[in-house]
């Protein structure tokens, strides 16, 4: 069977949705609705217009980042539903995007939160708690990692006893 005619399910729309729906979710609810930091907030401290001005330029930046990734998903999408018996799974659908945002939290925490000190999951708490925050989104994203994984080996199984027919 040739690539254009696989039945498997795209995982990578899916990952690339997660990727995209993690940097809105981080973006619109921590960045703008709870206002515990924003893109640079830990270099750049949100104690003038300036550093505000800048804050909010750099988010946009972020922000039009999560929406490509999600543009990226949605043809990756569309390109493999042209194909012939695509399988359409929620199990896989929902594992891939749950694996793409827990890669997103990871990878920020670890990058943006630690290594690089940019910002930090809540800062409007002592600083010598941000620590426990940022731990926590590691956790979470490692949890949806391993939800998401858990859901696509399922979809994969009831996928390929699908493919077989009844026994």
């Amino acid at each position: 069977m040739d690539a254009a005619n696989t039945r498997e399910f795209p995982l990578s729309a899916g990952l690339l949705f997660g990727l995209g729906l993690g940097g809105f979710f981080d973006g619109i609810v921590l960045h703008q609705v709870l206002q515990w930091h924003h893109m640079v907030s830990s270099w750049y401290p949100i104690d003038s217009i300036a550093n505000l001005e800048l804050n909010t330029r750099w988010d946009g930046i972020f922000h039009s980042a999560t929406y490509v990734f999600v543009v990226l998903g949605l043809f990756v999408l569309w390109r493999a539903a042209h194909r012939t018996h695509l399988v359409w799974s929620g199990k896989l659908l929902a594992g891939s995007v749950l694996i793409g945002w827990g890669v997103f939290n990871l990878v920020e925490g670890v990058i943006d939160h630690e290594v690089l000190g940019v910002h930090h999951v809540n800062e409007l708490m002592p600083r010598a708690h941000w620590l426990y925050w940022d731990l926590g989104f590691l956790l979470w994203g490692g949890a949806m990692l391993a939800v998401g994984l858990g859901l696509v080996q399922v979809g994969r199984t009831e996928d390929a006893a699908t493919a077989r027919g009844p026994t």
